[in-house]
């Protein structure tokens, strides 16, 4: 699997795409370049690799389902829990850069995912809309949730 294609993907909370080039998912969602977007990471372990997770909030941030959170040094991270079925296909990469498979802030349509994505990686379920995540912002001392 090449993680430099962008997969469309029924994730942990919506449908969304998924690849390592933050740069072509921008492009694809008709977004700036300079508005980040949160990665997905397998395990705590991988999270470990990229960033530090205060002291303060790490049991906060190991229970969490379904939660973005912003460290500290800016980036925002993901952990897809063992139990979804996102889990499988966000293994074989361990990391990935992830968004929802939709234009800036208008809803799902199918036919768009299809056009913008290299590979579409689609179960029995199908591709269908749920809430998306929770994200929080975590400093040194204190939290502060944005969604």
């Amino acid at each position: 699997m090449d993680s430099s294609l962008v997969y469309l993907v029924q994730t942990d909370t919506t449908v969304g795409f998924s690849s390592l080039n933050d740069e072509k998912l921008s492009t694809i969602k008709q977004r700036p370049t300079s508005k980040k977007i949160l990665h997905t990471v397998d395990s705590f372990k991988t999270l470990t690799q990229y960033t530090r997770v205060p002291k303060n909030f790490r049991k906060k941030v190991r229970n969490s389902k379904k939660t973005t959170f912003i460290y500290p040094n800016t980036k925002s991270f993901r952990v897809v829990n063992k139990d979804s079925n996102f889990y499988d296909f966000i293994n074989k990469f361990g990391i990935l850069y992830s968004t929802s498979a939709n234009k800036t802030a208008e809803k799902f349509d199918k036919d768009f995912a299809t056009i913008g994505a290299d590979i579409i990686v689609e179960d029995k379920r199908g591709f269908y809309e749920t809430k998306a995540s929770r994200i929080i912002k975590l400093s040194k001392k204190s939290l502060k949730i944005i969604r």
